[in-house]
């Protein structure tokens, strides 16, 4: 009813002006663009000066990133952690942020149980620590695990211009930190969650950024930048730290002739490897086991690679880790891979290179391809295809298991942009202004904060925007917050509940404020009002429409 009604209002013979949707939707693009090309006009100069100065353009870049989120706070308040990689994400940072790996488990572990999060032998996160030193980093300056990844965002905003002065100039790297700015901001999923991203692409920034740079002159700042990334790729995404270093292999042997001094890149990286190595003694008690591989062994996911056959639990599944597994599973398929469907699951995933570039910037996509002569873009089309093939081996596939390569994409928009630049100026400033009127159309929709568009509007786009509180968490925890005392919450699932966790609990279970525990029936549950006796009990269920918290029946 949502469209019905929205263009039936837009109906030429409906409105005084006798304008249809679809004048409505040219003629805002067509405002947006006159008024972004007189801004060029008019602001052109400082914005070059600006983009020369590169201190000054990187500040710039990460200030407007975070600036652009926090005006939308009104419609878009802070988002709040609400699927299993998010409640893992964040107790993975609250561990960190008590200066240790892993916690003690519980004596009550059973209702404590959440999917992507260990209970034995240590109650733990399964995630490696890269996103959640972000995180924590966000909640110790600014109380706030989200100021994290809005750290992390800027970060990336900031590296993306800095990478780009590697491979062009400072006007068209300035652009692409713009890009980075629109696509990977306010209205993105790697800012409106905690599962990360930015963190891995900041990785990318700084390896592509740094080897131009190396092959150019002989700097061990570069070289050490240049572990740097590796290392932040190691902490947050090992696989694809695999597929980054084979990357940055391959350029080292094609353009570096001062590879002694490459030494130098080991530093941070064995440090990568140390930290990682403690934390896989902390959580599962071997200094090799990552912890999400433990959490294979015992819960049956994330899932295997699809070259490898479905694990099988062995431990015993709640409700959800029970329905979590089958999905993954069937996702997975009963059996290893075979090529037709690798090639198939392939050919799929490429649609979500539109994750990483606006509709505009595909067009001059074209005017790279005579370049692919150079050995340079050789390798970069190389690199692209290293990630894309190396990740198509997961069943599952997010934008950011290839986050390390935004830059590289963007650099290959922000170059068939310049090379259309000097067949025709006029074309590629049309081409950016498209870029900015799609990006300032969807961002003043989501600031209207009107229900009726954004509901109409949902699936246009790949924008990740939390509007209103349509899962009732923010009412339950307006709830608890407004109770005195610690508070205990049984939480409830009906038969059909699905996904959608609320067992997110903090590092140090016990000294919680509000405790989220899973309703394991009355006697079971007399167990831990036992253990609890203090706290006020609640009863929630989460799969009621609206949700239901209620006080929890004193039998």
């Amino acid at each position: 009813m949502y469209l019905f009604d929205l263009f039936r209002s837009f109906l030429p013979l409906r409105n005084p002006i006798g304008f249809g949707a679809a004048d409505f939707v040219v003629l805002a693009i067509a405002v947006l663009v006159a008024l972004l090309l007189a801004a060029r006009a008019a602001l052109g100069p400082y914005v070059l000066r600006i983009a020369q100065r590169t201190p000054l353009a990187m500040a710039s870049l990460a200030g407007l990133s975070v600036l652009l989120r926090l005006a939308l706070l009104v419609s878009s308040p802070v988002p709040m952690p609400a699927g299993a990689d998010d409640f893992s994400y964040v107790l993975l940072a609250d561990t960190l942020r008590h200066f240790r790996f892993a916690n003690a488990s519980h004596v009550l572990s059973q209702f404590f149980e959440a999917v992507f999060v260990l209970q034995h032998p240590t109650y733990s996160s399964i995630y490696p620590p890269g996103q959640g030193l972000v995180l924590a980093l966000g909640r110790v300056l600014f109380g706030s695990y989200w100021a994290g990844v809005l750290i992390s965002v800027a970060a990336l905003s900031a590296l993306c211009y800095w990478m780009l002065r590697g491979w062009t100039s400072p006007r068209w790297a300035y652009a692409g930190g713009l890009l980075a700015v629109i696509q990977f901001g306010a209205l993105s999923a790697w800012t409106n969650s905690y599962w990360g991203g930015a963190v891995s692409a900041c990785a990318g920034c700084l390896v592509f950024g740094a080897l131009p740079r190396i092959a150019a002159k002989r700097d061990r700042t570069n070289v050490v930048l240049l572990g740097a990334g590796l290392a932040v790729q190691l902490l947050t995404r090992p696989f694809e730290f695999v597929l980054l270093t084979l990357c940055a292999l391959l350029y080292v042997l094609c353009f570096v002739r001062w590879r002694r001094s490459l030494a130098f890149a080991a530093l941070p990286l064995l440090a990568a490897f140390i930290l990682l190595a403690i934390q896989n003694k902390s959580v599962t008690g071997s200094w090799t086991t990552l912890p999400y591989v433990l959490s294979r062994q015992q819960y049956g996911v994330p899932a295997t690679f699809t070259f490898q056959p479905n694990p099988v639990p062995h431990r015993p599944l709640t409700q959800e880790q029970e329905f979590d597994y089958r999905a993954q599973a069937a996702i997975h398929g009963p059996d290893t891979d075979s090529f037709s469907g690798y090639f198939l699951r392939l050919v799929y995933r490429l649609r979500f290179l539109r994750f990483f570039l606006l509709a505009p910037l595909f067009a001059p996509l074209i005017f790279v391809l005579p370049g692919f002569r150079e050995r340079r873009w050789i390798w970069l089309l190389v690199s692209l295809a290293i990630f894309l093939a190396g990740t198509n081996f997961y069943p599952y596939f997010f934008p950011h298991y290839i986050a390390a390569i935004a830059s590289l994409l963007i650099l290959l928009a922000v170059v068939g942009t310049q090379r259309l630049a000097r067949l025709q100026p006029a074309a590629a400033v049309l081409i950016l202004c498209l870029s900015g009127a799609h990006f300032l159309f969807w961002y003043s929709l989501h600031l209207s904060s009107s229900e009726s568009l954004l509901a109409a509007t949902r699936y246009e786009n790949w924008d990740f925007m939390n509007h209103g509180d349509p899962e009732g968490r923010i009412a339950v925890a307006q709830t608890l917050a407004q109770s005195a005392g610690r508070q205990l919450v049984f939480i409830r699932y009906a038969p059909q509940h699905r996904f959608g966790t609320w067992t997110g609990n903090e590092a140090d279970i016990d000294r919680a404020r509000v405790v989220w525990a899973l309703d394991l029936g009355a006697d079971e549950n007399q167990k831990l009002i036992n253990y609890f006796p203090a706290r006020r009990r609640w009863l929630l269920e989460p799969d009621a429409r609206p949700v239901r918290l209620v006080p929890y029946p004193a039998e």
